[in-house]
């Protein structure tokens, strides 16, 4: 017999202290560890990738921010730069006193209500200014020194401050201006507000915390703005601030962390500088960061405590059979915990030893829900037999590969049968001795939320309409499709009309909700292949692919969507109608790219707007002639104003000066009577402005005054016509003739002009007129704009001596709670009702009320358009007050009206010289 070697015993003894370490109780929370590290690595991972990501945006946002704000600012430093140069050499071409009326004469200055261009002289002495300014010394301001001390010819950019004249602060910029033999002559100077250069701010970008900044080369702050917060003057050091915002830092003025970026503007002694708050970028990190620490400990507790029970289960089972159970244990306790399915498979060979099935060894109640098979009948079945769907949809291959490859596959995909279709699957197949265990998960709300967040991407977040970015992607498919194919496509821009009334009237809940509406019912008219999408505001955009080469085959759709657009829409308890221009492409037609076709079909919308809105235009290439005539138009009335003001001056306007002798470019005024009723007596005219083209000769008011107060102009044209009809009015009143006072309409925009009220006080203290002949009418649709502001405009008016007077009554929409608040002391009945005064009962009930109404509030009541003897004696005999129209006299010249008032003071000196003789 065989006697051990000593080393046997050992080498019995040391299986047995590996099996006991082996043990589930022990072995067991030694390997959780590996989870756990796995729940609390991956937890970091995506916490840290997250935040990179985060990070990153933000950086790529202040980029972004920065390169638009640069291109913004050096397009507006270039142009103040340029015009800087032409008055330069303007005055070295016609001298200090003969350059900016040159350059108004040409149409080179910029407008006035922005930029004030001025030139000083040598002695620092302002000789000239646009618009025009009182003089003043600037010999002292370092504008000006710089020049005078140093012979650089760069443009130099002033700290933002105001001077005695123009309190408010703004910024300078200015160059040297030599004579003739390179000595200094003076300085070129132009002034702008600092917050022109940071109106670009969007909060929809740059958050509440943002931060747009101009600052110069001193360190000094021309303009900043964060949020809606504007602000100048403070030192902001650029040392620490480079193009790219890789980190956040504290910035100033407020100290508010920020990704902030700064960049050196070429040719200019100014840097831009964009920041975006920290805290705000980085909000949607800061919440994620919360629910990942939740779920990893949520997920790390159960783990250990699944760990735990089963490690002390298994210390209580015999130790015989102590693996067995263990394995067993643990598996039923992670399946059954596991929020995925379990499948254990054992692969079956065929024939040819090939894999041909797998058999059901075990599977967790999870399983139960994605099969609808229960447990016990699917332990020991064949998967092909109980779920024969799994060899269509990848499984099967997956199962085969695991086997044979020794690796871990993962897949996802959307079932097709069972319980479970529809649903989104991820299946995580690993390989273990004999077969595979597979692991399903459903995953469908994580697809549904990336769904919602592509979705957010590529649609407007109010309608849920497709956005700008997907329409143009969709516009850019069809073309390519269209180009392909040999076919045709239509665009059509849509842009509903009285949505603003809405807006303002009812406030912007009532507005989205409208929105929402016709969102609705224009999708409703569409096919599926159609795209109706949302560009902004209230404008629209539909893509019809497919359609036909005719653009009549589009009619019936388009007043289907026109005539949906336009049924009344229920917002809380007002039923409120708007309706819609739309202007029509055609592909390829109207253009073969998608931004001539978005373009074109711009501008037939704009046509439609023009026609009357509530219609619908196709393209046509007159259309961007259109827009050329109108910009044509544009510059003439500029160069008409700019040489209108030039030649005013108090002296020129006479009693006896016609408006037939106004030069060709110029405005003039016309002056209509207005008569009392009872006495016949005219006792006060409306000033009426034309232009007297060079080309087209007298341009009516209905055409260029809409052009006026949409560029702007209107301001100052209006601010002329308020002038010249207080000068008139005085030099009737010097002359001797009856006093006249005089109406002048004024137009919204004026009205909110907030120099309005010194713009009139100066007119009239210029005029020497008293302020009770001068009579502003305002429309009651301008008022109840803003009845607030409206009102208090009004008093202070009032207060000045200025009578005032409601055009176009019953036109509007004001309260009778409103007009009884208004400081006024005549209604003007609107033309439209005098009309068919004669004949329409309507009419007369109207004019009646309003005559009535009036009365009842004191006021005295005129009536315009009045033409026939039998609306001026349906007026006379309801106790109308005054009238005025082409019955009397049509718009006249000033001599004209000279000619009424001597023949009426003739007349009355008759009268009185047969009462004395009687």
């Amino acid at each position: 017999m065989m006697t051990p070697s000593p080393a046997s015993p050992g080498r019995r003894r040391r299986p047995r202290w590996l099996a006991r370490a082996l043990e589930t109780h022990i072995a067991l929370p030694l390997f959780a560890l590996l989870p756990l590290v796995a729940i609390w690595a991956a937890t970091f991972h995506f916490i840290e990738t997250e935040r990179l990501a985060a990070v990153a945006a933000a950086h790529d946002s202040a980029r972004e921010q920065l390169d638009t704000y640069e291109a913004q600012v050096a397009r507006n430093l270039n142009a103040i730069d340029q015009t800087l140069k032409v008055v330069k050499y303007a005055v070295e071409l016609n001298g200090p006193r003969g350059a900016l009326p040159a350059l108004r004469a040409q149409g080179l200055l910029p407008p006035g209500l922005v930029f004030e261009v001025s030139i000083a002289d040598r002695d620092g002495r302002i000789v000239d200014s646009n618009p025009p300014m009182p003089g003043q010394d600037v010999s002292r301001a370092p504008y000006f020194t710089v020049h005078a001390n140093d012979d650089a010819s760069a443009v130099f950019v002033s700290q933002t401050a105001g001077d005695p004249i123009r309190r408010e602060p703004h910024l300078h910029f200015t160059r040297r201006i030599d004579d003739a033999e390179g000595s200094f002559a003076g300085v070129a100077i132009v002034e702008v507000d600092p917050a022109y250069f940071t109106s670009s701010y969007e909060r929809s970008r740059a958050g509440e915390l943002g931060l747009l900044a101009l600052v110069g080369s001193d360190g000094a702050a021309r303009a900043v703005r964060i949020g809606d917060d504007v602000s100048w003057g403070q030192p902001i050091a650029l040392d620490g601030l480079t193009e790219e915002a890789v980190a956040p830092q504290p910035t100033p003025p407020d100290g508010v962390e920020r990704y902030a970026g700064a960049r050196r503007l070429a040719g200019f002694p100014l840097t831009v500088v964009v920041g975006l708050a920290a805290r705000e970028q980085m909000a949607q990190y800061e919440q994620h960061y919360g629910t990942y620490l939740v779920g990893a400990t949520a997920a790390s507790s159960l783990l250990v405590a699944v760990v735990a029970m089963i490690s002390a289960w298994s210390w209580q089972v015999a130790k015989a059979r102590r693996r067995e159970r263990q394995a067993q244990q643990t598996y039923a306790a992670a399946s059954e915990a596991s929020p995925d399915a379990f499948f254990v498979l054992r692969s079956v060979a065929g024939m040819d030893g090939g894999i041909v099935d797998f058999l059901v060894e075990g599977s967790n109640s999870r399983a139960e829900l994605f099969t609808g098979i229960a447990n016990e009948a699917l332990r020991g079945q064949l998967l092909g037999d109980v779920l024969p769907y799994y060899r269509t949809n990848g499984m099967y291959d997956h199962l085969v590969q695991v086997v044979a490859e020794q690796r871990v596959i993962e897949a996802e995909w959307q079932a097709n049968a069972g319980p479970a279709a529809g649903r989104w699957l991820q299946r995580q197949i690993v390989p273990v001795e004999g077969g595979a265990v597979a692991m399903v998960r459903d995953i469908t709300e994580r697809k549904l939320a990336e769904d919602r967040i592509r979705h957010m991407a590529h649609h407007d977040e109010l309608t849920g309409l497709p956005n700008r970015s997907l329409i143009r992607d969709r516009l850019d498919q069809a073309v390519r499709n269209a180009q392909r194919n040999g076919g045709h496509l239509a665009l059509a821009f849509v842009d509903l009309d009285g949505f603003k009334l809405v807006n303002d009237g009812l406030g912007h809940n009532a507005g989205d909700e409208l929105l929402k509406v016709v969102g609705c019912r224009m999708q409703a008219c569409l096919r599926r292949t159609d795209t109706l999408g949302r560009l902004g505001g209230d404008e629209f955009v539909i893509l019809l692919p497919d359609a036909g080469e005719s653009p009549l085959a589009l009619t019936p759709v388009l007043e289907k969507i026109r005539q949906a657009v336009t049924e009344p829409v229920q917002i809380g308890d007002q039923s409120v109608r708007v309706s819609c221009s739309m202007g029509v492409v055609v592909y390829p037609r109207d253009g073969d790219d998608p931004k001539t076709l978005m373009m074109n079909a711009d501008a037939a919308m704009y046509r439609a707007k023009d026609l009357g809105s509530n219609n619908f235009q196709f393209y046509t290439r007159e259309m961007n002639a259109s827009v050329e005539e109108k910009l044509v138009l544009l510059e003439g009335l500029r160069r008409a104003l700019d040489a209108t003001l030039a030649d005013d001056a108090p002296d020129k306007p006479g009693v006896d000066a016609p408006a037939a002798e106004a030069p060709a470019g110029r405005f003039y005024l016309l002056y209509q009577p207005k008569v009392d009723l009872r006495t016949g007596r005219v006792f006060g005219v409306e000033a009426l402005i034309r232009w007297r083209h060079p080309e087209h000769g007298t341009v009516p008011p209905m055409r260029f005054i809409g052009l006026a107060e949409e560029s702007g102009l209107i301001v100052g044209l209006g601010e002329w016509v308020v002038r010249t009809a207080c000068r008139q009015a005085q030099l009737w009143r010097a002359a001797g003739l009856d006093a006249l006072a005089v109406s002048v309409n004024v137009s919204a925009r004026q009205f909110e002009e907030r120099r309005l009220v010194e713009r009139v006080a100066g007119a009239l203290r210029d005029s020497g007129l008293p302020p009770s002949s001068l009579d502003l009418e305002v429309t009651e649709s301008l008022l109840m704009r803003d009845l607030n502001q409206a009102v208090e405009r009004m008093r202070e008016l009032k207060e000045m001596g200025v009578t005032l007077s409601i055009d176009d009554f019953g036109t509007g929409y004001s309260s009778l709670s409103a007009l009884k608040s208004f400081p006024i002391s005549t209604l003007k009945i609107d033309k439209s009702f005098v009309r068919d005064l004669a004949s329409s009962s309507d009419d007369q009930a109207i004019a009646l009320a309003v005559i009535s109404l009036g009365h009842r509030l004191h006021l005295r009541v005129i009536a315009e358009g009045v033409e026939t003897v039998e609306q001026r004696d349906f007026l006379l005999a309801n106790d109308c007050d005054e009238m005025q129209g082409y019955l009397f006299s049509p718009p006249v010249p000033a001599e004209r009206i000279t000619e009424m008032l001597q023949a009426q003071a003739q007349q009355r000196r008759l009268g009185n010289a047969e009462a004395v003789a009687g």
